[in-house]
């Protein structure tokens, strides 16, 4: 049963909070009975404001054509016919000259989730038609997490549907914090739901993030970085206090006895003891044991890790560690439990068709981490093409990658660059012909997500300007190009879409475009639940036929055969560890130029008050952060709210002026380039600093 009751704003959300947004008509729909299983969404601020987005004055609404030196943002208005027989052409002369695989592809980030609109796979189709090109592979969000999932347990679908954790006993969210961050429309009313029911919670995490308070929370302030001596030591108080399950570890996976040996120090000399990690991780030894005992006496239990503990050095083994304690525990395939690792809510989505990727031997790939070191390094740094020529589409590179000073350079670079986009981003003005774009609103598509359901987007709005969708821009270079038919099969963007919902499980198509929603039958899943509930029938796609926790060849590719406690060194120059949290409205760098939503970002960096007195600094003091790769400046918040030795600063603020004239706020400005080994994945919770 579900009743509205008069409510008012407790998001959180501080001053300029549209409450209209988490309410109907003041009022917020709220469940009485607890046997509720229909979808309980909620809409997303930044989405109820896109009329801000969509009607700015700032937004680009026809193509821009380079005039002054490249990053001068100086542009000039240009017809579609002039900007893309521009680009044609030298599209045509760089595959003739060069060669196709000098061009790379950026971006992919402005629509990820269409069936139709989506710009990474819009663009790599293209280019397969093209004749090849260099793609960027894997994610800056979540690539250490997906790296190790394939060989660890055979498949990526390993996450739970989100009612599930009604059955919990206890909820612990490892560096995830879903009031800000959401991952998915029901996460946060869901887990709002289980707090009200009692359902005890524990966050751990350098700050305290407002999903503790939402979710009546216990917060275990943990050093950055430090999640594997925190998860080492827990493991061996289950082993050493009978509180680990080693029935369940031996029937489901192998390997565990020689992480057994290295837990207990017969491989190192090293008991992985909750002391030895309270000195690392910077938690007490009594609440280490506290929280382990909690832990392993509240069954069942769901260990949620964020994707923030994988986007560190040794990112893989955290998301290792995770599944391990999940196994130790007994917690893995049951209603109630999860499996431990990143990207906890991945499971297949209901059967609809989506727009292909033309196959092409000549593609080259190189790690979107590494993308600015390729194309300034080429072949004589040992990747597979020399680059000239940058498209990107639906990327702020400029500020969303590491090493801001590096992404520069490897911009002065090219013969030519190519963006997409709705505003002109600091990439775009480093750009030499910008295309104006349609937002979500002003097209149709069906929607994806890693949940049981299909979305129907209904086109609310004409295109302002002369923007275009992706995929019209695309069938226009084709049709010049000489592809065309191969690129479009003779389909209008709205034939796709019929074309993808005649071949889905979809029986009611009209009443699917009348409520937007579709939900798949089983919304209770549980991801590897068919393998635990008969290992010998339903074997998993590794070696054993079980989870592999020892990965013999990691060491290999730079990692560790078992999950072993890989933690950046603190440096003597740069003490303080910087982290990097999403704002809860930017969306990456989206919506940092608009004053609706930059007034209620947060943007100040945090710090302890023990660090901030040592430095002699004081709240909302202009301070200067160093790294080795650059400096800015930024206002501080001191802030018991942050773990001692840590400081944050949250990511997206677009890049002002440029390294070297100390800009505001734009952390990738002190980041690095080397990745986290050996997924080649993002490190970007791993910057060494100082603050004076």
């Amino acid at each position: 049963m579900i009743e509205k009751i008069p409510v008012s704003c407790n998001k959180d959300c501080g001053a300029g909070c549209p409450l209209e947004a988490h309410t109907e008509n003041g009022q917020i729909l709220k469940i009485t009975d607890s046997s509720f299983r229909k979808p309980l969404m909620q809409g997303c601020l930044k989405g109820y404001r896109m009329t801000d987005v969509i009607y700015n004055k700032d937004r680009i609404v026809k193509p821009q054509i380079r005039t002054g030196e490249r990053g001068s943002g100086q542009f000039r208005d240009a017809s579609w016919d002039e900007a893309l027989d521009l680009i044609t052409n030298k599209l045509q002369s760089t595959k003739k000259i060069k060669g196709a695989e000098s061009v790379m592809r950026l971006g992919g980030s402005g629509s990820c989730r269409g069936a139709l609109h989506n710009t990474a796979t819009l663009t790599q189709r293209f280019f397969n038609l093209y004749g090849g090109y260099t793609e960027t592979t894997g994610s800056f969000s979540s690539e250490a997490a997906s790296f190790v999932k394939k060989p660890m347990f055979g498949t990526k679908n390993i996450g739970i549907d989100v009612k599930t954790l009604l059955n919990s006993k206890l909820i612990i969210l490892w560096g995830f914090n879903p009031v800000d961050t959401r991952f998915g429309c029901e996460t946060e009313s869901l887990l709002k739901q289980a707090a009200d029911a009692a359902i005890p919670f524990v966050v751990i995490d350098p700050r305290k993030t407002p999903s503790v308070n939402r979710y009546n929370a216990k917060w275990l302030p943990l050093k950055a970085g430090t999640d594997s001596a925190l998860m080492l030591s827990m493991l061996f108080l289950l082993l050493t206090e009978g509180l680990a399950d080693i029935k369940f570890i031996k029937r489901f996976s192998t390997g565990f006895e020689k992480l057994e040996q290295y837990i207990m120090g017969k491989s190192d000399g090293i008991k992985k003891t909750p002391q030895w990690a309270s000195d690392i991780c910077g938690i007490s030894v009594s609440e280490i044991e506290n929280f382990t005992r909690l832990y392993a006496l509240s069954s069942p239990s769901a260990l949620i890790p964020g994707l923030s503990i994988q986007r560190t050095i040794g990112g893989e083994n955290n998301d290792r560690l995770g599944a391990v304690l999940q196994l130790a525990t007994a917690n893995i395939g049951i209603q109630g439990g999860s499996t431990g690792s990143g990207q906890w809510n991945r499971l297949t989505s209901p059967e609809c068709g989506s727009i292909a990727v033309s196959l092409n031997s000549n593609v080259k790939r190189v790690p979107v981490y590494e993308w600015a070191d390729a194309a300034i390094g080429g072949l004589n740094a040992g990747y597979p093409s020399d680059i000239s020529f940058l498209y990107n589409v639906g990327g702020n590179y400029i500020g969303q990658s590491s090493d801001t000073s590096k992404g520069l350079n490897a911009f002065k670079k090219m013969d030519f660059i190519v963006s997409h986009d709705y505003f002109m981003t600091p990439t775009c003005q480093w750009s030499d012909v910008v295309l104006p774009v349609t937002t979500f609103l002003e097209r149709e598509d069906i929607l994806f997500s890693e949940t049981n359901y299909l979305f129907y987007s209904k086109k609310a709005s004409e295109p302002v300007g002369a923007a275009r969708t992706d995929y019209r821009i695309f069938a226009d270079l084709s049709q010049r190009m000489g592809f065309e038919k191969s690129f479009t099969e003779g389909r209008s963007e709205s034939d796709w879409i019929e074309y993808f919902l005649e071949g889905s499980e979809i029986l009611d198509i009209d009443n699917f475009r009348k409520t937007g929603i579709y939900e798949s039958k089983n919304q209770m899943r549980v991801g590897l639940s068919d393998f635990i509930s008969d290992p010998e029938k339903n074997p998993l796609n590794t070696p054993s036929g079980k989870i592999e926790i020892e990965l013999p060849l990691f060491p290999t590719i730079g990692g560790t055969s078992i999950p072993e406690s890989v933690i950046m060194d603190v440096l003597v120059e740069y003490p303080l560890r910087l982290i990097t949290p999403h704002d809860k409205f930017r969306i990456h760098s989206q919506n940092d130029n608009l004053p609706a939503f930059k007034k209620l970002i947060d943007d100040k960096l945090w710090m302890n008050p023990v660090d901030a007195e040592e430095r002699g600094i004081i709240d909302g003091m202009t301070v200067s952060v160093f790294s080795e790769f650059g400096h800015i400046q930024n206002k501080v918040k001191v802030t018991d709210k942050i773990a001692f030795g840590i400081v944050s600063l949250n990511q997206g603020a677009w890049v002002k002026g440029l390294p070297g004239e100390e800009p505001e706020g734009s952390v990738n400005i002190l980041s690095s380039t080397e990745p986290a080994m050996p997924s080649r994945g993002s490190r970007t919770h791993s910057i060494a600093v100082e603050v004076k």
